[in-house]
């Protein structure tokens, strides 16, 4: 999937992440700001990786801002902020 425009998913309350996507140069460019960076920032790389990868993104740039979500939430808000960038609806 290539990324042709900026779009985001989540919000910024407690429990969330809010993550934005948008074109970019390869490889994928990621970053994370986070409260539980210390903690957590492995694993929240990860999670972006692996469903970057999963969704098929060899370029672009993906930004998140957590604050404290589970594994699964941050990875359904990547899906859905790379399928927006991507033009799905």
């Amino acid at each position: 999937m290539n990324l042709t425009r900026a779009a985001g998913a989540g919000t910024d309350k407690s429990g969330d992440v809010l993550v934005w996507a948008e074109p970019g140069g390869s490889p994928v460019q990621i970053e994370v700001e986070s409260s539980v960076a210390d903690l957590f920032g492995g694993a929240i790389l990860a999670a972006v990786q692996e469903t970057a990868a999963a969704c098929g993104v060899t370029a672009g740039r993906i930004r998140i801002q957590d604050k404290g979500a589970l594994d699964y939430v941050i990875r359904a808000r990547v899906e859905t902020a790379l399928r927006r960038s991507g033009g799905e609806a």
